[in-house]
């Protein structure tokens, strides 16, 4: 009891006046929305670029509550909500796209739904906590819109879409919403955002200064050799072969060749294609996978190891290679002096000091990466794993059985809330 009073405490401090009295009653208030708007948002996913129905709901509610809003990176809404008094701009961000997975479980709002994905139908699943991302920072902009008078400067709402990438060849994502300027009218001055964490305690936040998720890099290998009849491999150049020894080395680049202490790395190859009968050495094969750093000066030495190997044991074989390489994140990189400034205001939201944890860097990757290439930033998790449940039994994301523990989003909006509030009295 002592310690929901005194975080209750911590949590008004931050507004003067009677300000302090309505802003804990207006959160409790808001905490249902939240849950509420999670379910709907769940029920009704949306892929990447696609999110016209979402995009529509979020933008009626901004100007319901008096937010003007513009449309960016297709389906991507900016809000921006002026306070009272001048001072800072800080940009709070949700991304909003489901992905095409098939939902198995007893929800009662469990997804049914299904969309058209590169020219198939697919189910369609918010399977990362997207919705809970919308949700949380739909709330935090209805509460803010209320007490506007008492926010110390600018607040620009970021409502993301194609964070899982945008499909085919298509624009999207963080990368096309700082194209076409979310940052820069007005400029921002930071950027917070939140990730839902099925493994994560509920109500947790748990956080990590500098390197935080890592980059993301996928490759194509395609290595080339000469076809000829199984029962005479000698005729042949066999790619097959070839790329096997390519996938083996490629293991060595993080076992052997890089310092592992300074910080972890991994390379996947996630899907390999060659030949159409059992008896014919093919003249192709083509590989793809996956690269993850947390260092960036590693992630360009990996990128060139990689292509050394490949072609340099392919040439021993007789064959060649060709390696493409595409970045599609970049490190998720926390600015330490903003996380430092930022604790005590997640502190407060989160119930006190304990609630709030450091982490190790995840291998996961997130575009919201870069939104800190324009402004420092500040990527956090918020735990929602229920305490019915062990960490062992805790489902994965982008998984089928993908659950959370819902009832506490508000730690989510309340975070939000609270750096906003604290932003420019921390960092005079």
């Amino acid at each position: 009891m002592r310690k929901t009073f005194f975080a209750t405490l911590l949590l008004l401090s931050a507004l003067p006046g009677s300000a302090q009295t309505n802003l804990e009653q207006l959160l409790k208030e808001e905490t249902p929305k939240v849950i509420n708007w999670r379910r709907y948002f769940h029920e009704n996913p949306e892929l990447g670029n696609r999110e016209f129905n979402t995009s529509k709901k979020i933008e009626a509610s901004l100007k319901e509550w008096g937010i003007t809003t513009r449309i960016v990176a297709k389906t991507g809404i900016v809000g921006v909500l002026k306070g009272g008094k001048p001072g800072p701009v800080v940009a709070l961000r949700a991304d909003i796209d489901g992905l095409p997975v098939e939902e198995r479980n007893d929800l009662s709002f469990r997804s049914k739904a299904k969309a058209e994905y590169l020219g198939q139908t697919v189910p369609v699943m918010h399977a990362c906590g997207h919705d809970t991302h919308i949700s949380m920072l739909l709330g935090a902009a209805e509460v803010l819109s209320k007490v506007k008078n008492d926010i110390q400067g600018t607040v620009v709402f970021l409502f993301q879409p194609a964070e899982e990438g945008p499909p085919g060849d298509e624009e999207g994502g963080a990368p096309l919403m700082i194209k076409e300027g979310a940052l820069d009218n007005p400029k921002v001055d930071a950027v917070y955002g939140i990730h839902i964490s099925s493994a994560g305690d509920l109500g947790k936040i748990y956080y990590k200064p500098e390197s935080f998720m890592a980059s993301s890099d996928w490759f194509t290998i395609k290595v080339k050799g000469k076809q000829a009849h199984g029962a005479n491999p000698w005729r042949s150049v066999d790619p097959i072969v070839t790329s096997t020894e390519i996938i083996q080395a490629l293991q060595t680049i993080v076992s052997r060749q890089i310092d592992i202490t300074s910080a972890p790395a991994i390379i996947t190859v996630g899907k390999i294609h060659s030949g159409v009968r059992a008896n014919i050495i093919p003249e192709e094969t083509v590989m793809e996978g996956t690269i993850r750093t947390l260092d960036s000066e590693m992630q360009k030495d990996i990128h060139r190891r990689i292509k050394q190997m490949a072609t340099k044991i392919a040439e021993a074989n007789g064959a060649t290679a060709e390696v493409v390489i595409d970045t599609k994140t970049l490190v998720t990189y926390n600015d330490p002096k903003l996380v430092a400034k930022s604790l005590t205001s997640l502190q407060k939201a989160a119930g006190g000091a304990d609630n709030v944890l450091p982490i190790n860097w995840q291998t996961g990757a997130e575009d919201f990466s870069y939104y800190g290439t324009k402004a420092p930033s500040f990527f956090f998790n918020v735990g929602a794993r229920s305490p019915k449940i062990s960490m062992a039994e805790a489902t994965s994301h982008h998984a089928p059985e993908f659950m959370l523990d819902d009832s506490k989003l508000d730690v989510g909006m309340r975070a939000f809330v609270q750096l906003v509030l604290d932003y420019a009295k921390n960092n005079q």
